[in-house]
């Protein structure tokens, strides 16, 4: 790169290599000894640290164009979807009620009530994730959903099998009001807590997201015919 240099006695300016870069030598013009600066030190601009592994592809690149990403919210198929299942899973719970494949008062209701639980759980998850998930997260596919799906499931059935283990025998009385206030919170509270966990949900969207759970498998209870939570039997 050549360096410009200006002559302090006549004023010519000219262009010398780099190669004479901090030597004396006459001016071209008037002869009058002239010292070349030093050569230029280079400008290198770098990336700064911060963001050194930052705005990167799955690749390992980095990204130049903004990364798009995919909404996951219901969309209409979905809902459809989701709507048909809510309306074969009532009719299936009805039709069970009514040959009595739900009574816990006999072995086999002891064997398919668990079951038809662990089998509606997970599918109540998924549906309750799909309104209540952080809009500004990117949410959860494919088995990776399933999975925290079905964790999040089992705990809220282990929650289930706590809660009648505690009414039927009679830990608390289930005709008190009071009783009910100190209970309710507590299993909603802990609830909301494994969602929040299994899904990384806010614990308000978490708190909704039980107690959605827990509405639809009371009024699927009801529907098979098992009467409310109070009607527990008791010593079961």
């Amino acid at each position: 790169m050549p360096i410009p240099v200006v002559c302090p006695s006549c004023h010519k300016s000219f262009h010398v290599s780099e190669k004479f870069a901090g030597k004396s030598g006459p001016c071209p013009k008037c002869k009058a000894t002239i010292q070349v600066p030093a050569k230029p030190v280079a400008v290198e601009v770098h990336a700064p640290a911060n963001f050194a592994s930052g705005g990167r592809t799955t690749t390992g690149k980095l990204a130049t164009k903004p990364i798009a990403r995919t909404d996951a919210k219901l969309q209409p198929v979905m809902a459809a979807i989701i709507a048909a299942a809510a309306l074969v899973v009532l009719l299936a719970t009805w039709v069970g009620g009514h040959f009595g494949l739900f009574d816990t008062t006999t072995w086999r209701g002891c064997f398919v009530a668990p079951l038809a639980l662990l089998v509606i759980s997970p599918l109540l998850v998924i549906a309750a994730y799909t309104f209540l998930r952080d809009d500004e997260l990117e949410p959860y596919r494919g088995r990776g959903l399933y999975i925290r799906a079905a964790a999040c499931a089992l705990g809220y059935v282990i929650l289930w099998g706590m809660f009648n283990y505690v009414v039927g025998n009679q830990i608390f009385p289930t005709d008190e009001l009071w009783s009910w206030i100190i209970i309710a919170p507590a299993f909603l509270i802990i609830g909301g807590l494994a969602a929040m966990a299994a899904l990384d949900l806010e614990f308000g969207n978490a708190f909704f997201h039980y107690a959605f759970y827990v509405l639809v498998t009371i009024m699927l209870r009801w529907v098979a015919g098992a009467g409310w939570i109070w009607d527990v039997p008791k010593g079961s």
